[in-house]
């Protein structure tokens, strides 16, 4: 499931990322019409009409690649759905754009010891408890009684009845060869046990190592994407508008113009990349725990 959450995500970014890049190639054309226009008519340089046409051949490009790269990851994601592998997979494109609080590191810790994975190394930890134990006993006598109970019908010889009778049987079996059998066996259930101990405790150690990497990775992720919504984007599109408004009037150089959209293409990637890589982390912080939807 981490798997399948984890590719999703990341075709998820691609789709954002494919509109991202053809909304800025409709804007390109614009500034390839605007620069045209103002050359023209005198107001404008024969450079600035080659650099918006060169930038939007770097957008067809960027499509290009982006689009190999969804079919490559729609691939995936098929195979791990037991799809067909060159089916065509849609996605939705809206989606609540919010990334909640999460819950201490403890909280984690403690709600995967009830994960199945530790749960196993316990189960098998218990058993080679019970094998040591089981071997230990074989190393003291072993006391066996018996009683019989014999119902005799008839006469004896000299006509007298026959009388029951009643036998009580000891037995003790002692381990002579102790230290040939018995004792090796207990040396090799007790390094079962401390092996199983050992496995245990790596597992566990491998557990809270992946909870706290993906509670970091989650915290990292969500402050980029919150700072990205409130800051940079709003700020970087002002710019970019205002640029473009002191480009018509020629008050503005068309090169610092192309620059100020081609931030704000990278930012607007680096937005939805930290959405995706928060997501991916509550998919890995779900495999970590062993549950579904944790975070809720």
């Amino acid at each position: 499931m981490a798997n399948v959450r984890s590719i999703w995500w990341q075709a998820f970014y691609l789709d954002r990322a494919l509109e991202t890049v053809r909304s800025n190639q409709k804007l390109f054309s614009e500034f390839t019409q605007i620069a045209r226009k103002k050359y023209e008519t005198g107001t404008g340089l024969q450079q600035d009409v080659l650099l918006a046409q060169l930038e939007l051949s770097k957008l067809i490009d960027q499509e290009i690649s982006i689009e190999s790269m969804r079919d490559h990851q729609g691939i995936i994601l098929n195979v791990l759905m037991d799809l067909p592998e060159q089916e065509s997979l849609a996605l939705v494109s809206e989606i609540e754009r919010n990334l909640d609080e999460v819950m201490s590191r403890e909280y984690y810790f403690q709600r995967a010891q009830a994960g199945p994975l530790l749960k196993q190394k316990m189960v098998q930890l218990e058993a080679a408890n019970t094998r040591l134990n089981s071997a230990e006993k074989d190393r003291l006598p072993d006391f066996t009684l018996g009683v019989n109970y014999g119902d005799r019908r008839g006469d004896n010889p000299n006509g007298s009845s026959r009388d029951d009778f009643l036998s009580v049987m000891l037995g003790v079996k002692v381990p002579i060869y102790a230290s040939r059998k018995q004792d090796k066996a207990i040396a090799q259930r007790t390094s079962e046990v401390q092996g199983a101990v050992y496995a245990s405790q790596d597992v566990q150690g491998q557990v809270r190592g992946a909870i706290s990497k993906s509670l970091s990775d989650y915290s990292k992720a969500r402050k980029q994407f919150e700072l990205f919504q409130s800051s940079i984007l709003p700020l970087s599109d002002q710019t970019v508008q205002s640029m473009l408004s002191g480009y018509r009037v020629s008050q503005v150089d068309f090169l610092n113009l192309v620059r100020a959209q081609s931030t704000l293409l990278n930012y607007e990637l680096q937005y939805w990349r930290a959405f995706v890589e928060a997501k991916q982390s509550l998919a890995r912080l779900e495999a970590a725990v062993g549950e579904v939807n944790i975070y809720e």
